[in-house]
């Protein structure tokens, strides 16, 4: 497929914020520090680190939140290639960070400040470091070898294009909310604001903004005007061909970004079951359903199989939104990639085949499925789809859509809809 945001961009050879107007400020420099120890020592989540460095410092002011958040996502998407470029090893990142910051700074094309931290710093070797680098795609791309070598196994000469466009910074795309609001009435509001947007072609309710905000400090978020949603992610709601009153079943529902779309697409008409095995997931999406003006949702937790099995062949629709390893949506979740390793791939695999099969058992005969990830590897997405019908004859494909970064600039999903045949028995 070939859509593709307005505001789609080519990585360039280094990021593209351009902070020429922003004096390096010691202050900056070492939240950006900090938060990137957390991350990478004390194995916590980035967005978390983030938010909660931000939170720390009233006294910053806008420009300095994009700078410690944007820097440090930067620090973590480039990680590999910072400490190759800096000329330190794996075991010296702990008191030699600030080398690779000076790495960062410098590639963004700044003057180096002549700090104490920054002694030793060899711009010209680094430079020569970089294009020794370009070379050997697991560092030109900072990742880890066992990734490299699995995305090349399964993805072949694609892999390169793929992660090359997972290491761009995504766009932020938002969706309207329809039951509130059309599209064309929200692009309207956000130009009176005077945030610049776009439609997005083939995605009746996608907007891309083109410049990053905190959106949740707007009354478009209070308001329930809008979601945050990538594009690939907004394609699934659709792909699943819901209809107002429908029974609708959200299996792995999480926080509820799809089952609020579903519910606009249902027009509210119908019944929708978000599940999902975390309660505090579930509470989230009640006040985010509130918020939008959902009124057809029913929140559920899985506590045991028992909770599946009272919901045998009731939905006519069922989205199957499977944990998945993330590697599609690597743009928004670099520390990702540092996290998990090849043994977690391969559980994963096996907790997305059980869903698969005992999760299926919801679907009326008749009824329809959605199996989605958002991994760009086959072996969680086609090979998965594959061994399932192979075991369950009475269930049959009727399309699958792959979602390329590299081809679209959305994030990288995959989604299967399959069918359950009708038998002679049901029909009696």
């Amino acid at each position: 497929m070939q859509r593709k945001p307005k505001k789609y961009k080519e990585k360039e050879e280094k990021p593209e914020r351009d902070y020429s107007k922003v004096k390096l400020f010691p202050n900056l420099m070492k939240a950006v520090l900090d938060c990137s120890r957390q991350i990478f020592f004390e194995k916590k989540y980035a967005d978390k680190v983030i938010e909660r460095m931000l939170k720390s410092n009233s006294q910053w002011g806008a420009r300095d939140r994009a700078f410690i958040a944007e820097y440090t996502y930067d620090m973590v998407r480039w990680w590999r290639l910072l400490q190759y470029m800096s000329g330190i090893k794996e075991n010296e990142t702990g008191v030699k960070m600030p080398l690779m910051f000076a790495a960062l700074w410098v590639w963004n094309g700044h003057d180096l400040p002549e700090w104490e931290e920054f002694r030793g710093f060899d711009k010209a070797k680094m430079f020569r470091l970089f294009d020794d680098a370009q070379s050997q795609r697991k560092i030109r791309e900072s990742i880890p070898d066992w990734l490299d070598a699995l995305g090349e196994r399964e993805l072949g000469p694609k892999w390169d294009a793929e992660i090359k466009a997972l290491n761009n910074q995504a766009d932020l795309v938002v969706r309207a909310n329809t039951l509130k609001i059309t599209r064309a009435g929200l692009l309207r509001k956000l130009e009176d604001e005077h945030i610049e947007a776009s439609p997005i072609d083939d995605l009746p309710d996608a907007i891309v903004l083109h410049k990053r905000i905190n959106l949740f400090a707007t009354r478009f978020i209070k308001d329930g005007l809008l979601e945050v949603q990538d594009a690939a992610s907004q394609l699934v709601a659709d792909f699943l061909e819901v209809e107002p009153g429908m029974r609708v079943i959200d299996a792995c529902a999480g926080a509820g970004g799809k089952s609020l779309h579903i519910a606009a697409l249902m027009q509210n008409k119908g019944r929708l079951i978000s599940m999902d095995i975390e309660e505090f997931k579930l509470e989230e999406l009640k006040k985010r359903a509130r918020r939008a003006g959902v009124g057809n949702i029913e929140t559920r937790v899985i506590e045991s199989s028992k909770t599946i099995k009272r919901l045998q062949e009731t939905a006519d629709r069922l989205l199957l939104d499977v944990p998945c390893s993330g590697l599609g949506v690597l743009r928004r979740n670099p520390d990702a990639k540092w996290k998990m390793g090849l043994d977690f791939i391969i559980n994963i695999r096996k907790t997305q085949l059980e869903i698969l099969q005992n999760y299926s058992i919801m679907l009326k005969p008749g009824g329809k499925m959605v199996y989605a990830t958002c991994s760009i590897l086959p072996s969680e997405d086609e090979e998965q789809v594959q061994t399932f019908l192979a075991a369950n004859p009475n269930f049959e494909l009727e399309r699958q859509e792959r979602i390329s970064v590299a081809e679209t600039g959305f994030d990288g999903f995959y989604m299967a809809l399959i069918s359950k045949k009708v038998s002679v028995a049901d029909t009696e």
